[in-house]
Parts: structure tokens; sequence; C-alpha cells
């Protein structure tokens, strides 16, 4: 796996600037998480990982490198916070979505290859709902849709997934079990995940990060003991959970403060 080094970056609309001068390196076959309040920049800056911060009105600097020397451009699985699943399509269309926009199946009609739809049932059965590949979006729990949308993630077999927010939407013993699947199901790939969950981060990130203030800027790594996904049970991760939340609360009242990686073990 390779490393991601964005260096530099910065991103402003207009007079308002998001970021500046902002540095994070993604280590390759890791999870990095990123934690911050709402409208500081976390969106923006998954997009400009992406190669998605376009528009008139929108000024940006820096530069995405890959450790491999190669572009990042089409080597990157996104999966968001809303499922955005096709409501007219099943299970199984909407998994295998990517591959049928490439190859223009649906435009001409055809029927998948029989090894892109075995692929699809192998993923469909990883994330436990293989006997809903025929059902309609519309009738599915959000658990499940959640499930197809990490599935589709899982088709497009990409070696680093964005992830914005993607388990927010879901109640609370659901959000532990997709949790525990994706880290299962993602091991070996490059993720950064945002969340607004202090706990969700400590669970399965490698490195966690906060951004905060305005122009938005990153803390130092929080490195969490242990192997993820990391228990509950696990009294160190429930005091740093403690911590991480007041840290988290006070700067953003205080945007002067800042967490260094030696205020939390």
């Amino acid at each position: 796996m390779f490393d991601i080094s964005l260096r530099n970056a910065g991103l402003a609309y207009g007079d308002n600037q998001i970021f500046r001068n902002l540095n994070l390196t993604l280590e390759g076959g890791r999870w990095t998480c990123l934690l911050g309040g709402s409208g500081v920049g976390k969106t923006t800056l998954l997009r400009m990982i992406a190669g998605l911060t376009s528009g008139r009105s929108i000024r940006t600097q820096g530069e995405v490198v890959c450790g491999d020397g190669l572009p990042l451009q089409g080597r990157i699985a996104w999966m968001s916070q809303e499922d955005s699943l096709l409501p007219w399509a099943d299970v199984m269309d909407n998994v295998t979505v990517g591959h049928r926009l490439r190859s223009r199946s649906w435009f001409r009609k055809k029927k998948l290859d029989t090894e892109v739809k075995e692929q699809a049932l192998t993923v469909l059965e990883q994330v436990g709902i293989v006997d809903k590949a025929c059902e309609l979006p519309q009738n599915l729990s959000g658990g499940q849709r959640q499930r197809v949308a990490l599935a589709r993630t899982l088709m497009e077999d990409r070696p680093v997934v964005l992830m914005d927010e993607p388990f927010a939407a879901v109640d609370a013993i659901t959000r532990l079990d997709l949790q525990d699947l994706s880290c299962q199901l993602l091991t070996d790939r490059t993720v950064l995940l945002i969340t607004h969950d202090p706990l969700e981060a400590l669970r399965l990130g490698h490195h966690v990060y906060h951004l905060r203030g305005k122009p938005a800027e990153l803390t130092d790594a929080i490195i969490p003991p242990g192997q993820t996904p990391r228990s509950l049970d696990n009294e160190k991760l429930m005091m740093l959970q403690g911590k991480l939340l007041d840290r988290l609360r006070h700067s953003e009242h205080d945007e002067g403060s800042r967490v260094h990686k030696g205020d939390i073990q």
C-alpha cells in the first residue's frame, strides 16, 4: 500500500478561507479518522483529496501526492452519509451501478456479465444481505440500506476509501455492527473517515485528528492503543473518549486552544 500526502493545502470560497497550509498524511493500509464541528471544512477536505473542488469562486493551493508516484485519480471509492441508492433499481443493480455506468449496460439494456454478478453476490453475502438482492431500497431498513452502500463501495475495489459520516443515520447498535463490518472488509485499504463521534473515531482509527478553527487547522494525531475495531470493554478507550469529548467541547468555544498528542494518552 502507498501513503497519501496532502501538502500545504489551502482552499477558499471567495473571501472565506476554509483552511490554509494544511498538511496531512494518510498512512497506507490504515484508517485515519477526522473529527470536527459542523461547517469547519471536513467534507471540503475530503473533496479536495478526491479532486472534486473546482469552480469560479473556489481558490485552492497545495497538492495531493501518492507514495508510489502515481496519480490518485481512479483509485478512490466514496461512501457518504446518504446511501444515495437509486429508488427504481433493486439491490443488485445498486451494488453494480459503477460497472453498469462504465460499461453502459443500462443504456444498451445488457445483462450483467456472469463474473460481475457473482462478484456482487459474494459482496452482498459478506455484508449480510444477499437475500435482499432483488429488493427495492424502499423495502429495506436504514441499516440494510447502508449495508448496500458499503457493498457498492466494495464492488468498486479501490485501494483508497473516503467515508463521509457513513454511519450517522442509523441506530447505535446498527452503527457498532457497521463499524465492525467495515473494519473487517476494508482491511488493507487506506481509509479516511469523517465522523462527529469520538468513540467511532477511537474504535476504528489508527490516527485520529481534530479539524478546528477558522481558517481550520489539524491537531496532532491521537494514536489509540490496541487493535481495531477496539472493544467497548476497553477501559483505556472509554477514558480516552471522555477526555477527547471534553477537548472537543471546549475547543468549539476556544479556537485559540490546541490539542496535542501529549494531552491525551
